[in-house]
């Protein structure tokens, strides 16, 4: 398993994620909507909306997992939001980064993962939109298009300006 570097930007990205008050908050309706019409849309048992922290992955909302959030060092998430665009991994057991992760080996057996990066306007990666399956799987170009989407409704939910829309 690899773990996942921090970004050069740790620091301003952290200060970011913290800036949004939104770490260990209660359920919200609005950030549950959006879990549950992806699980539904891309027909997966999992999806979450991964805040990344200092040494943990803290799940706003989630649909599937029982679990609140994991540890950092074993995040799928923590890895996508090194990067600027989706990251899929269509199976897990075939990714040198991930075969041997707790999350594949053991519950909940992960196989397919793919994580739209969160960046805030300021550039900041502070989490993830993320589908998850227990079977491999690609995703092609309109399914791709359709994440982006989400993960772009998101960030105005999380920043605040989606919700001058709802009142």
């Amino acid at each position: 398993m690899l773990s996942p570097a921090q970004p050069p930007n740790e620091a301003e990205r952290l200060a970011a994620l913290y800036e949004l008050l939104l770490l260990d908050t209660p359920p919200e309706q609005r950030f549950d909507t959006i879990v549950e019409f992806a699980a539904s849309e891309f027909d997966v048992p999992i999806c979450l909306i991964s805040l990344i922290d200092h040494d943990r992955q803290w799940f706003k909302a989630r649909f599937g997992l029982a679990a609140c959030s994991t540890p950092r060092d074993i995040s799928f998430c923590a890895h996508a939001i090194l990067q600027p665009d989706i990251m899929v991994v269509p199976d897990a057991l075939e990714d040198a980064r991930f075969a041997d992760n707790p999350l594949v080996t053991r519950d909940p057996h992960i196989r397919f993962y793919a994580g739209a990066p969160l960046a805030l306007p300021s550039g900041q990666a502070i989490g993830t939109l993320c589908i998850i399956d227990t079977q491999p799987r690609t995703l092609d170009a309109v399914e791709l298009q359709i994440l982006s989407s989400l993960r772009e409704l998101l960030v105005l939910e999380l920043t605040g300006k989606g919700k001058a829309e709802h009142g």
